[in-house]
Formats: C-alpha cells, sequence, structure tokens
C-alpha cells in the first residue's frame, strides 16, 4: 500500500488543507535495472515549497496540479538493481511526497546515520546549512566586529546564520515572534541579543537599540515592516542578503512597502538576493566546513519534528504561522 499527497487547488492567499489531496494506492513496486526503490523516512516541509504551489513564473518550475508534490526527503533504499546504491543505504534529495517509490538514483545523496542523525541532512548538514553558510559568506562578506541582523531568525536558515555569524566574530542580532524564541536564540544558538516583533511598537527604534553601532550584514528571511525597518538602521557599504520573503508569500495583492533605493544609494550599500544553487560548486567544501564546526559542537541545531504521513500538510501550513523551531521536519 502506498499514500501519495498531491497538489489538488492552487491555493489564493494562505495554504490549507483541502488544497491537498491524498490517495493510496494498492500495488507492488517493482525496480528494473539501474532503478531503486525507497521508503520515506523524514520529509522536509519549507516556506519556498509555497511558491511552487502558485503557477507564476519563477526560478524553479511550478507543482502540477493532481501530481504529488516534492520536497527534500531522507529515504531508505529498500530493493535496488543499481550498483551504486545497496540495500539499507539512507539517501538524501529531492522525491515525491510517497510513502515509497521508485527512483534511478540520480541527483541523490547517500548519508550516513552514524555520523548525525538522519533529520539532520535535512537540516544544517543539507540545503539548510548550505543556504545560511553559502548567503552569509558569499553575499554577506562578513567581517570580524561587524553587526550581523538576521530575521526569521528561530527558523532553519535564520539559527544556523546567526551561529555562523558568531563564529565567524560578528555581532549577532536576532528577530522572532515570540519571547520563548528570542531566549532560545541567546541560550541556545549564542546571538548576542533578540527582537520579539510581535511585541515591539517601535521596531526601527529597538533595532537601532540591539545594534548601537548599526547594521552592516542583514539577512532576510521575511521581507515586509521588518525588512523596510532595517533600512533605517544600515550603515555605510552594509550588504543585504535577501534569502526568503515569508511575510508576503500569502499575499493576494502586491504587497506596499517604502523605496528601498534612496536607502542604498545613501549608504552605497548592496542588496542581492539569491537560491542556494547559485553556489553549488562550492557545496562540497561548505558541507565539510559545516561538519567539522558541528563536530566540533561550534554548531548547533533544533527540529520541530511532526510525525505521521498524513501530517506532511499541516506541518508545512504551520510554517506560515512560526509554529517551528528550527527546520520543520516530518517523521514518516
Amino acid at each position: 500500500m502506498i499514500q501519495t499527497i498531491l497538489l489538488k487547488n492552487r491555493p489564493e492567499g494562505k495554504p490549507t488543507l483541502s488544497d491537498f489531496k491524498f490517495i493510496t494506492e494498492e500495488h507492488n513496486l517493482t525496480t528494473h535495472t539501474g532503478e531503486i526503490l525507497l521508503e520515506t523516512i523524514h520529509v522536509s516541509v519549507d516556506p519556498y515549497l509555497r511558491g511552487r504551489m502558485s503557477d507564476a513564473k519563477s526560478y524553479i518550475p511550478p507543482f502540477e496540479l493532481n501530481k504529488p508534490l516534492q520536497s527534500g526527503v531522507i529515504a531508505k533504499v529498500i530493493d535496488s538493481k543499481n550498483d551504486n546504491f545497496k540495500v539499507g543505504e539512507f539517501v538524501s534529495g529531492m522525491l515525491d511526497w510517497k510513502t515509497k517509490q521508485v527512483s534511478t538514483g540520480e541527483g541523490l545523496i547517500k548519508v550516513d546515520s552514524n555520523k548525525a542523525p538522519l533529520s539532520a541532512y535535512l537540516g544544517i548538514l543539507g540545503m539548510t546549512g548550505l543556504t545560511a553558510y553559502t548567503g552569509l559568506t558569499q553575499i554577506g562578506k562578513p567581517v570580524a566586529g561587524e553587526t550581523l541582523v538576521v530575521s526569521g531568525a528561530a527558523g532553519a536558515v535564520g539559527s544556523v546564520v546567526g551561529q555562523i555569524g558568531k563564529i565567524l566574530g560578528l555581532r549577532v542580532v536576532g528577530i522572532a515572534g515570540t519571547d520563548e524564541k528570542i531566549d532560545l536564540l541567546k541560550s541556545k544558538f549564542g546571538f548576542d541579543a533578540g527582537i520579539n516583533y510581535n511585541m515591539s511598537t517601535d521596531i526601527k527604534t529597538d533595532i537601532a537599540k540591539a545594534a548601537p553601532n548599526g547594521v552592516d550584514i542583514y539577512f532576510d528571511n521575511v521581507g515586509g515592516p521588518i525588512s523596510d525597518a532595517i533600512l533605517f538602521n544600515i550603515n555605510k557599504f552594509a550588504r543585504i542578503i535577501n534569502c526568503g520573503a515569508i511575510s508576503v508569500y500569502n499575499n493576494t495583492e502586491l504587497p506596499k512597502s517604502i523605496s528601498v533605493q534612496p536607502f542604498l544609494v545613501k549608504n552605497s550599500a548592496l542588496m542581492q538576493g539569491f537560491i542556494v544553487s547559485n553556489y553549488a560548486d562550492k557545496f562540497p567544501e561548505t558541507m565539510n566546513q559545516l561538519a567539522g564546526w558541528l563536530a566540533e559542537e561550534k554548531l548547533t541545531y533544533t527540529e520541530t519534528i511532526v510525525e505521521g504521513f498524513d501530517n506532511i500538510p499541516k506541518a508545512f501550513i504551520d510554517l506560515f504561522e512560526g509554529k517551528n523551531k528550527g527546520k520543520m521536519i516530518v517523521k514518516i
């Protein structure tokens, strides 16, 4: 028996459970030469998937209606007719939201459960860590003593960005949505200061207080009013890294925002968007660096684990309500 989750509707605004369709099929999958049979172990849910649910032009093709959704998955090889994969090995890659599926193995990476928990390969040792490191180092170009501000700081990418910033000698300020998350940023991830935007009556002033020497690097995961407020606090030659904009992903109208150009011109500042695949050539060295820091206990991570294949859509929707601390993962 195989369960699959399909995209039933293209959401209007925030996705709902009715936008997904579950199907159960009773048949035995068979492998042919060069193929492997995979059993899903962990599924990653990420904000960027919201963009793929729309049919607007983007950097990655949209999901097709009535076809399986995909995301980062850890799977176990349970049958193999491919010499590169053995039964019992674990792999990571972009796979369908299915309990079992056949693959040629293309695009899959073997992962070792003896070196790190399997779920870590979807987070700090996967695209999450790669995104944090490459965005901060390649665009942020940090210099020890500078100030880094991270929005969505208690999320998967943000919490890693802040830790890397501390390793590289930066003052790090995190912005998140609850006092509990702010405490987590400071106690577990070593941030120097935090701002609860839900309790702030003047986010611009609160940023100035938390970053008294101004903002040299801003790692933007949220967009919207928080990111507008950062502009009033940037230093000359500041670097603004646009990684995501979760605050506006579900908007049905174009968001209103202040004009960024005067701030960039006045401060000779850089604002650059990126996707992690821009730096694919740096993945091997980045993975080695992250694994090394993790082994040395210079990096840590937190996960929100939801159990059950049926709960994948709900876990995804919960991202937009800030219900995750760190990486949101569904354990099958």
